[in-house]
């Protein structure tokens, strides 16, 4: 039977996520068409190119007896001890969105939820975590602190239990967006001004150096930026280097293909409804990474 594949700009999603496992590319990444309101599951598409992908999978889905029903946003998957983990944000009335941890035992899913709750803070607004891992082998939780309650949106870090089912101390401020030079305010929907922190990720570069992509608002428009850290490590200073993308693209983040090439994925343009996974070849230089290709596919 002829399988009916779908190419990269028939997908429309944001946050897009690649997992590589066992030679196939696994993409997930928010239902840009349920964004902004309610949502009831998240997807993934399965690819052996990263040019043809199968139609959406289900891989979540709630079934009523989930806690949240609003704003399934930026899931990512890793694996972990032999099982797969989706963190994503979510969000319902009356609770502040925050990073949960789902499981499952394999990429498609089905995940079911792990964490009892968000790991997050109860009372802090949170979305887009990650998971870091330290050179010695901690967990680490890497989130946003929501520029809509603290102004200058924050990036922090929260160590995990072993088992990655919840906090295990006190988050931690790594950088805010003001670091960034030339970051450009947001309005929220109630009039708050204030600076956005989206969609940490880290990369060790070949030389050891420490990355954290993350997103904010330059002049033109959705910015891939980039932070090193001064000891190769998440306790470090974060420091400020150029961006990897600054013309309205972002929450991205790096995977290595199967054949070895590095690439970055991020939504672009981030205008609703218009968005697509969009990948760049990267070269890792030592202690930094460059996108070379003028486009994407």
């Amino acid at each position: 039977m002829e399988m009916n594949y779908l190419k990269n700009t028939d997908i429309n999603i944001r946050d897009p996520f690649v997992l590589v496992h066992n030679g196939r590319y696994y993409l997930y990444g928010t239902r840009a068409a349920t964004c902004w309101g309610p949502a009831t599951g998240l997807d993934v598409y399965v690819s052996d190119d990263l040019k043809n992908w199968s139609e959406a999978i289900p891989c979540f889905e709630n079934d009523g007896t989930f806690w949240a029903d609003q704003n399934y946003w930026a899931p990512e998957v890793h694996e972990w001890l032999g099982k797969f983990y989706m963190f994503a944000s979510f969000k319902a009335d009356g609770v502040c969105r925050g990073t949960a941890i789902l499981r499952a035992d394999d990429p498609t899913g089905p995940f079911e939820p792990y964490s009892d709750g968000p790991v997050t803070p109860g009372d802090w607004e949170c979305l887009d975590g990650t998971l870091y891992v330290s050179r010695d082998g901690r967990p680490f939780l890497v989130f946003c602190h929501e520029w809509v309650q603290v102004i200058d949106g924050e990036i922090c870090a929260i160590p995990l239990t072993a088992d990655l089912r919840s906090a295990a101390g006190d988050p931690v401020l790594l950088f805010k967006a003001t670091d960034l030079k030339g970051v450009q305010p947001s309005v929220s929907s109630e009039g708050v001004k204030g600076f956005v922190t989206d969609g940490p990720f880290f990369w060790r570069t070949s030389d050891g150096s420490l990355l954290c992509l993350w997103s904010a608002y330059g002049p033109d428009g959705y910015v891939e930026a980039l932070a090193l850290s001064d000891n190769g490590e998440i306790d470090g200073d974060f420091r400020q280097i150029k961006p990897l993308y600054e013309k309205d693209g972002g929450h991205g983040m790096v995977f290595r293909a199967t054949d070895g090439q590095l690439y970055l994925t991020l939504h672009s343009p981030n205008s609703h409804g218009d968005e697509r996974p969009r990948f760049y070849p990267l070269e890792d230089t030592g202690d930094r990474l460059i996108v070379r290709a003028t486009s994407s596919f």
